[in-house]
């Protein structure tokens, strides 16, 4: 913990933000303690992988203590962060002892990221669940095989149409990654494997609410993309509003001028709509007094401190934050790649604080969108040096797969990645597709990993 010497630096979060943070004080003269729910860093933008059998758990995660064995300044602790003292600097842990755990600091950075959002309607969860997680993960990858096993002994016409249906809704990159992986584990991984049903029968739709797909993409992007997922099958519902979900299936409104519901009989449906910042967000704003937006993120300052606090820097999902460049202010999206700058800026701030200087204005370089419709397909929209590029196809999706597996983790991740990506490429074959759990297709118990 804290010595006289060195100030004590609490990062809550070991996401991209937090990670990115805690690496960025290594040298400094400070001791961190990183506290996370979890006991592993989680690579996010392959999770879609793990949900539909194409990767292991373990080949987009890293044990948390693994990472920072050689950075002698970092103390982990696994806990669920319940509440924030600012005025105290004191953060309490859950505990299940009668006296709450609490850990004091010098300099906190909030990284706690986001979950699932259902714009006000939290009953759906149970019936479409999201992706942020693990869990979350090896649970839809449960769903969707159980569909096809449940379809390969229903007799019932219409029941067997049901579980051969899958609805993704929201159709940003998530939601895009998942629809196209689900039409090729359809037409290309389980053909020949059932003798009652033809998996390539299979309907995938993706419902969005907006007018295209990949809407943070420029239009002819969108476009592309949008052939692409036809073209492997998938069914795109574009202007199309949710209004219900349960155990059969979604209720949509065709909002084209002329309003139209529709009711989609479907087992498997998977939410990736909307997103939330953690209830962290409003903590802080018990105690701060500071603001959050629809989103439940914290307004942070220009150098990511929270007003009236310049010992809290919150980063990442839970940041509503600014970049800052030549007297502009643009917000700042919620991908990887600024929460990793949000991370390296609110620590280089904790250093600038610590030396006496005055701190510096977050800036977010953007390099761009990237996303996967499936095999041979994808969408780049990439800024460099050298010019600002768009393509997409199949050299798309070779960028794509390259640079996921360089901003991977470890060298043993990259490896087995890079390894099982040419495996299935070469045989059409996903092969995590071990689940543990009832033959149900709709079971709510959650998989062992």
């Amino acid at each position: 913990m804290a010595t006289q010497k060195n100030r004590h630096i609490v990062i809550i979060g070991c996401g991209f933000g937090g990670l990115e943070a805690a690496k960025a004080l290594r040298k400094a003269p400070v001791d961190i303690t990183l506290i996370d729910r979890s006991n592993h860093h989680l690579f996010q933008p392959l999770l879609y992988q793990v949900a539909t059998a194409g990767l292991a758990a373990p080949a987009i995660a890293a044990p948390i203590r693994n990472l920072f064995r050689k950075q002698h300044n970092v103390t982990t602790l696994l806990g669920d962060v319940i509440a924030i003292d600012a005025t105290a600097q004191t953060i309490t842990l859950e505990s299940s002892s009668a006296t709450a755990s609490k850990v004091s600091y010098d300099h906190l950075i909030v990284a706690a990221g986001a979950t699932h959002s259902y714009f006000g309607n939290d009953g759906w969860e149970q019936f479409a669940p999201g992706l942020k997680t693990l869990g979350d993960a090896l649970e839809l990858r449960k769903r969707i095989l159980f569909a096809f096993e449940a379809a390969e002994r229903e007799t019932d016409s219409v029941l067997r149409e049901a579980l051969l249906t899958f609805v993704v809704i929201g159709a940003g990159p998530t939601g895009v990654e998942m629809a196209g992986t689900l039409a090729e584990i359809a037409r290309h991984t389980l053909p020949g494997e059932f003798r009652s049903i033809d998996p390539s029968s299979a309907r995938v739709l993706l419902v969005e609410g907006g007018p295209r797909v990949l809407q943070a993409m420029p239009a002819d992007l969108s476009e592309k993309a949008l052939k692409q997922l036809e073209k492997l099958g998938v069914q795109v519902m574009l202007g199309c509003k949710v209004t219900g979900i349960d155990a059969d299936g979604i209720s949509v409104d065709h909002t084209d001028g002329t309003t139209t519901s529709n009711r989609i009989q479907s087992k498997t449906v998977v939410w990736a709509a909307g997103v939330a910042a953690s209830p962290l967000g409003k903590q802080l704003a018990d105690t701060t007094a500071c603001s959050i937006d629809r989103a439940g993120r914290v307004v942070v300052l220009p150098d990511l401190s929270v007003p009236g606090f310049a010992s809290i820097s919150v980063v990442g999902d839970m940041a509503a934050a600014k970049s800052h460049h030549r007297g502009l202010e643009t917000s700042v999206p919620g991908v990887s790649p600024a929460a990793k700058q949000m991370g390296r800026c609110a620590a280089a701030n904790i250093v600038l604080r610590l030396q006496g200087k005055p701190t510096q204005a977050f800036r977010y370089m953007d390099y761009g969108n990237l996303a996967t419709i499936g095999r041979n397909a994808a969408v780049v929209d990439l800024t460099s040096p050298l010019g600002h590029f768009k393509f997409s196809g199949y050299f798309a999706w070779l960028f794509w797969l390259f640079a996921h597996i360089y901003f991977l983790i470890g060298f043993r991740n990259r490896f087995v990645v890079l390894l099982d990506w040419v495996s299935a490429y070469l045989s059409f074959t996903r092969h995590a597709r071990v689940v543990v759990g009832s033959a149900s297709a709709n079971s709510a118990a959650k998989p062992q990993l």
